[in-house]
């Protein structure tokens, strides 16, 4: 059994996405974060920080926890291989492909932060690099193909996906740029992105 810790409308949110994409069963369970004091303490247990998305895995040698959108995303991809959704091991793209997935955590998501909350910063100084650099490299890699990683789609887009549709159209930090536009409709018109969107408005 699959356990998805969530919050509606927040960075939980391209989990819920992948967990779609990649057809297995999952149970959901809530997590309040926006309560008066944040969650509860004893979600702590799974997730320090009280922070949304995590998962929780039972397998054959017992339960497994993860946290963070990037280990979930690299987890669920190669534990459940019959999605595809993950090149194999010693595929060329297995590198693009993992730079991709932690590129969302590592790099997009802090410069998003940075440049909502307006902040006066160098970027040799910050690890995660500007804003600047951020858009102009998701727009060279699709400029250059369909996907994050190649014409292929992989786990890597549902993380690039959900942050570009909420950057773009629900925060309207990005430029709303006629490749960025064209990949957010080649996943609207995958059936997962669908469920997805119907379940995300049904939560509004």
């Amino acid at each position: 059994m699959l356990t998805f810790f969530h919050c509606p409308h927040t960075r939980s949110s391209s989990i819920h996405y992948l967990l779609e994409e990649l057809g297995v069963a999952y149970e959901t369970e809530i997590i309040d974060i926006h309560a008066q004091g944040g969650a509860s303490e004893s979600y702590r247990t799974v997730q320090p920080h009280k922070k949304v998305p995590a998962i929780r895995h039972a397998t054959a040698k017992g339960d497994v926890v993860v946290t963070e959108r990037a280990a979930i995303t690299l987890y669920l991809a190669d534990a459940f291989p019959r999605a595809g959704l993950a090149p194999a091991l010693d595929d060329p793209r297995r590198g693009p492909y993992l730079t991709s997935v932690v590129y969302v955590d590592a790099v997009a998501d802090p410069c998003l932060v940075a440049h909502l909350n307006q902040w006066q910063y160098e970027g040799k100084g910050a690890a995660f690099g500007t804003f600047a650099d951020m858009v102009a490299n998701l727009e060279r890699t699709l400029t250059t193909h369909a996907y994050a990683v190649g014409d292929r789609f992989t786990a890597a887009d549902t993380q690039w996906g959900v942050m570009l549709y909420w950057a773009m159209d629900v925060m309207g930090l990005f430029q709303d740029k006629p490749i960025f536009r064209a990949y957010l409709n080649r996943l609207a018109n995958r059936p997962a992105f669908q469920r997805f969107a119907k379940a995300m408005a049904a939560a509004a």
